[in-house]
């Protein structure tokens, strides 16, 4: 039985988290997560612990340590766990202790279901702390919807797309802030979202 679960809370929206991931949260001793995800339980008797991107490291090791110690620790992670969440950090700070993981609803997923992308046919990629991949040019020339979790502006990723040859009349979608009530989806050529104003929350879908 393991003291440490990577707890996948889905895009946003308290609507999209499973039953497991409540169950786990609410039965937990700590629930460490970022100030959004811990929004979500706000009514939970669990000591909570937030997660930024300056204290990540010694959060993350503090669950590990905490578990060690026999606590049961909920790490929220935004999206699920395995898609660009926080199974790839906490299987290098492990070491021994055992964890789950419970998955959760990604944005990917969300946008793709917005959109009636069926999302095993198209690429995806992730450039979450990451920078701009350089697969991503050869994904974008395949011929398949590409879904992109941008780790810059979505301004900053078109003109790096453009730069690099991309078509400018590209049909693209940009997905911001889903699953919340200011979701917003805009349908526009590339050259079109420059003219936008997007904020960091966003899923970009080339096609």
């Amino acid at each position: 039985m393991s003291n440490l679960y990577l707890v996948g809370i889905g895009p946003g929206s308290g609507k999209y988290l499973t039953f497991e991931a409540l169950n786990v949260v609410n039965s937990s001793d700590i629930v460490i997560g970022s100030r959004r995800a811990l929004e979500l339980f706000l009514d939970i008797p669990a000591d909570k612990i937030e997660l930024n991107a300056k204290n990540m490291g010694e959060i993350l090791n503090l669950a590990v340590s905490k578990a060690c110690e026999g606590r049961k620790v909920a790490l929220l992670s935004t999206g699920d766990p395995g898609f660009s969440g926080l199974l790839k950090p906490i299987q290098k700070l492990a070491g021994k202790l055992k964890f789950e993981v419970v998955p959760g609803i990604s944005s990917v997923q969300i946008c793709a279901s917005k959109l009636q992308i069926p999302w095993d046919e198209a690429n995806i990629i992730t450039m979450h702390g990451k920078g701009i991949s350089d697969k991503l040019m050869s994904l974008l020339a395949n011929g398949k919807t590409t879904i992109i979790l941008p780790n810059s502006t979505i301004k900053e990723t078109v003109n790096h797309l453009i730069d690099q040859g991309t078509d400018p009349d590209r049909m693209a979608v940009v997905c911001e802030n889903l699953s919340y009530e200011t979701e917003r989806i805009v349908k526009a050529n590339l050259k079109e979202l420059l003219d936008e104003q997007f904020g960091y929350m966003c899923v970009l879908v080339v096609y």
